[in-house]
């Protein structure tokens, strides 16, 4: 509200009270004065209105203001209707083109979570696909499991995820399978172990298990298959990163669980032994909702990085 003086019959100055111009009110009247009456407005509003409602409120802004705007019948401006629009007009027309140039300086923004060997070693080529779109593309990365990433896309912290997947995606999440990532034991170089067969022979395995958390899918894949063989293998060194994996192995601190993906930390002092029988791990791209413009080219990318470096790997396009 905002004071107003008025002057009575008798002389007397009294202090009244008006409500504040609304700024949608002031909207609508731009619309009626630019197109001339409340019927041909309503046909070139940017949105929904109907003709009842456009008068009832610019009825409500001149009772705010205490003047009349226009005459309705012929439709014609009156002085205060044109000093009012004659204020609101630059306003309003150009709109449209401040908004386009805002948009113009605005670097689009992407929220990712990977681990830390995709974030590394494979999301680099595909945001330079996407840069030659998007130079000013501004990046947030994030490592973390899949539960992590799983729980960080619900909450809307982040807006992809790339992350092993062993089953449908949660719901409200979508999904893009990539590839599928055989497991693989690794041993030191010198142990007399040479196939992975070995071990599953009835008896106690006596070498410790190095592994990821019971959490993640590698560990899950892999535990999955032992109770599949009756074997009983529990873990002795949980390790944050397979990268940590193959260094505990080549110390000689045990065997580890890990995949046969480029990028995966090798050592001289570790040999690889092939899980052939055993389910391989299914990489995906997890998102929320319909994909953003800068989603669906990482979704057009990735398949395409995938089937370049590892096509006998690659999955169908498959989507849940």
């Amino acid at each position: 509200m905002v004071p107003r003086e008025r002057r009575c019959p008798n002389g007397a100055v009294v202090l009244c009270w008006r409500r504040a111009m609304n700024i949608h009110h002031l909207e609508l009247f731009y619309y009626v004065a630019r197109h001339g009456g409340i019927s041909r407005a309503v046909r070139h509003m940017p949105y929904g209105i109907q003709q009842p409602a456009v008068s009832s409120q610019i009825l409500q802004l001149e009772q705010d203001l205490g003047v009349k705007l226009f005459e309705r019948t012929p439709f014609r401006l009156t002085p205060a209707g044109e000093e009012l629009q004659g204020f609101a007009a630059p306003f309003f027309d150009n709109l449209d083109g401040i908004a386009a140039r805002l948009g113009r300086q605005a670097s689009p923004a992407l929220r990712i979570g990977a681990s830390e060997l995709v974030l590394r070693d494979h999301l680099p080529a595909v945001i330079n696909r996407l840069r030659a779109h998007e130079p000013k593309i501004r990046l947030t990365l994030r490592s973390g499991f899949q539960p992590q990433m799983e729980a960080w896309l619900l909450d809307r912290e982040i807006d992809l995820a790339i992350t092993p997947l062993e089953s449908r995606p949660p719901a409200r999440l979508r999904s893009l399978r990539l590839l599928r990532v055989p497991l693989v034991l690794l041993v030191p170089r010198k142990s007399k172990i040479k196939s992975a067969a070995e071990l599953w022979k009835p008896g106690l395995i006596e070498e410790p298990l190095i592994s990821l958390p019971a959490a993640e899918s590698v560990s899950r894949i892999f535990q999955r298959n032992l109770r599949r063989l009756k074997v009983d293998w529990p873990v002795s060194i949980e390790a944050s990163s397979l990268d940590l994996i193959t260094c505990y192995v080549a110390g000689g601190y045990g065997l580890g669980v890990s995949v046969d993906m480029p990028g995966v930390e090798r050592h001289r002092d570790v040999r690889l032994l092939p899980l052939a029988d055993f389910e391989p791990m299914e990489i995906a791209i997890l998102w929320r909702g319909e994909p953003t413009p800068l989603i669906q080219a990482v979704l057009e990318e990735g398949p395409r990085y995938v089937a370049q470096h590892w096509p006998a790997w690659a999955c169908r396009d498959s989507r849940a």
